[in-house]
């Protein structure tokens, strides 16, 4: 693995405090380089404009991030350049899961060593082996380290749902679980999860708002990462009671969800911090397909459109 050095941080205005799992917390993008390799130097660049904006945390190399695509060893060279650029100003939340309870433990252990903050998993995927064998899957995957960890609810990808029943087993045999990204399409469980003490994040940009009103920690999800500034105005407005002004930031935030999803998402996204930053990310890796060069167009359009291309330092 050759030797990164850190993207040079920018004089800090003023002092960073980090909140523990709450607010916004993007699922930042792996950027790429032209011939396919992760591109970690790029990636340094969207982490530290993140931070900058004021973001909370980052849920690296998660569906956004296209873990499941990239190698062991891609994924902890994204753990550790995750921990070294971030140097404990976040909470850096690496995503560890696996088809295999033996590799998603070895993920762990070697995001633990690498220094991020806490841990996140997808259930077992293609093998669904019931809930017995999803508690067994978690446990294990907890006790590799002595990070929080968060389950990560996606069942439109995973075909395995957490459902109250299962995180209350979950809760009962992991003592490492902290929390959850919910991306599931039952909202009431975000309710439901919060009254169980679980740290809840949102998986959807576009329901930041209304799920901190029901009990979320937080959000996680991609189009964050484009356009930090407005999720973290929805987090500050609310937190403040200021609601016409958290209405307000939201409305703009799923003007840039609308675009991101209408042009293709993973393409769409990639193209779209490019552009934002001036900074080359590269293309998505198959299955996950290029944005084309309408869609290329469209973002550019889009960006300019919503006043998003002058206001990057």
């Amino acid at each position: 693995m050759r030797e990164v050095e850190r993207f040079p941080l920018p004089q800090l205005t003023k002092e960073i405090k980090v909140p523990r799992f709450e607010g916004v917390v993007p699922a930042i993008i792996t950027p790429m380089t032209p011939s396919g390799e992760v591109d970690e130097d790029a990636f340094r660049q969207v982490m530290e404009y993140n931070i900058q904006a004021g973001v909370h945390g980052f849920w690296a190399a998660g569906g956004t991030g296209e873990s499941v695509l990239l190698s062991d060893d891609e994924n902890l060279r994204i753990a550790t350049a995750a921990a070294d650029q971030n140097q404990g100003r976040t909470n850096v939340i690496m995503h560890v899961g696996a088809q295999t309870t033996v590799r998603a433990a070895r993920n762990a252990e070697s995001a633990a060593r690498a220094g991020v903050e806490a841990i996140c998993a997808v259930p077992p995927f293609f093998i669904r082996p019931g809930d017995e064998g999803v508690i067994e899957y978690y446990k294990t995957v907890g006790a590799a380290t002595d990070l929080p960890l968060f389950v990560y609810n996606l069942p439109q990808a995973t075909g395995v749902e957490i459902t109250v029943e299962l995180m209350t087993a979950l809760q009962n045999e992991v003592p490492q679980l902290v929390g959850v990204k919910h991306s599931a399409f039952d909202f009431n469980n975000i309710y439901l999860f919060s009254l169980m003490g679980i740290k809840v994040f949102t998986g959807n940009g576009r329901l930041m708002l209304p799920a901190l009103t029901v009990g979320a920690a937080g959000c996680v999800d991609g189009p964050p990462c484009l356009a930090p500034e407005l999720w973290v105005e929805v987090w500050e407005a609310y937190t403040a009671r200021d609601l016409d002004r958290a209405e307000a930031a939201q409305s703009r935030a799923n003007e840039i969800m609308d675009v991101v999803v209408s042009l293709g998402y993973f393409g769409a996204l990639k193209a779209a911090v490019g552009a934002r930053l001036g900074i080359e990310t590269g293309d998505p890796r198959l299955p996950n397909l290029p944005a084309t060069p309408d869609q290329k167009a469209g973002v550019v359009e889009a960006l300019h459109r919503l006043g998003l291309m002058d206001k990057v330092a």
